[in-house]
């Protein structure tokens, strides 16, 4: 059985004055809240733009202010490149990534190898104390673009310069030292007739078997000597489209012709060619990242040659009239790549 709880009783009667009253005094009270305010804050004018200052402001003021001068521009950053300094203590690639970063570094270090290896044999006369200044440029879904590499070698006790440069008329830019020659070596009787560079050597640390010369698909490639095709197309995952040419006269010299374009059908093993013959053309076949030709020269079944040392070799030079546009060139790229990085 539940208990009786106390009743509150009905609702007390309202007085109909009540609200009434209470909201006229609060109204009230309000309305004079705002008089007082107008009375003490006069001149400030009841719009926007009294919320942005309430003090008057003296336009003599302002126009004595002092002016915080521009940020300096980095030249380096206004020539949309950038600059790696570094003093090496290991491997290269290494010290490179340190001073670009993991995204460029590694890739960096290929193509400032190139460069260094026309100086010194990569790795191994690259010794600690050295200093590398690189002047670059990245660019999306390739490797960066190296404009300029100052390396002062231990090795050799010299500071070693280059520079890229396209003369006027000519196809590609190539590499040149401070006297306009060409950085790299050229092959006389050479397989391939044009390049843009040459990115693989036997001396370059990385193992390969052949030069490679970076060139576009389609450039001609001839033979370097007089032989016999002695087969085509083997291995072609790796290789690609490819020639084997066994040397006439004795010498027994074989060379290798790798990642060709499609090959002719009148390529066949047992075809003699002469010296300069055109055999085919470059491509990108096979195990190959970018179009180039792979040039491989062996002796007998398993020793490797340098074409280096088997071809004839030159320089090539700037002539006269290029020569103007290069030292501007080098005269840009030098006040860029500003100071050596403090050496040993």
């Amino acid at each position: 059985m539940r208990p009786n709880l106390p009743t509150l009783g009905g609702p007390p009667k309202r007085n109909p004055f009540g609200p009434v009253v209470a909201v006229s005094v609060i109204l009230g009270a309000a309305a004079g809240g705002v008089w007082w305010w107008k009375q003490r804050m006069p001149d400030v004018p009841m719009d926007g733009a009294s919320s942005q200052s309430a003090t008057p402001v003296d336009a003599g003021s302002l126009a004595q202010a002092p002016v915080a001068p521009p940020a300096a521009t980095d030249p380096v950053k206004a020539a949309g490149l950038e600059r790696a300094s570094i003093r090496i203590e290991g491997p290269l690639e290494t010290a490179l990534v340190q001073a670009a970063g993991a995204e460029v570094g590694p890739a960096l270090a290929q193509v400032v190898t190139r460069t260094l290896v026309w100086w010194v044999r990569v790795p191994g006369e690259i010794l600690r104390g050295d200093t590398l200044d690189v002047l670059y440029q990245r660019r999306p879904n390739e490797e960066p673009l190296v404009y300029a590499v100052r390396f002062i070698s231990g090795k050799t006790g010299q500071t070693h310069r280059a520079y890229r440069f396209q003369p006027g008329g000519e196809t590609n830019a190539r590499y040149y030292v401070p006297n306009g020659d060409e950085l790299e070596l050229r092959m006389e009787h050479s397989p391939i007739d044009s390049y843009e560079q040459i990115t693989s050597l036997l001396r370059d640390g990385r193992g390969h078997k052949g030069v490679d010369f970076r060139a576009p698909v389609g450039t001609t490639v001839r033979a370097p000597f007089a032989g016999v095709v002695k087969r085509k197309n083997w291995n072609f995952g790796s290789n690609g489209n490819c020639i084997e040419l066994i040397e006439s006269g004795g010498k027994g010299r074989r060379a290798l012709f790798l990642h060709l374009a499609e090959l002719p059908k009148s390529v066949q093993a047992g075809m003699r060619v002469s010296a300069g013959q055109v055999l085919a053309q470059s491509g990108n076949t096979g195990h190959s990242f970018a179009p180039h030709l792979h040039y491989q020269l062996m002796l007998g079944e398993n020793r490797v040659l340098d074409p280096f040392d088997q071809h004839k070799t030159f320089r090539a030079s700037l002539t006269a009239t290029q020569k103007g546009a290069f030292e501007g060139e080098v005269q840009r790229l030098d006040g860029l790549l500003g100071t050596p990085v403090a050496g040993k």
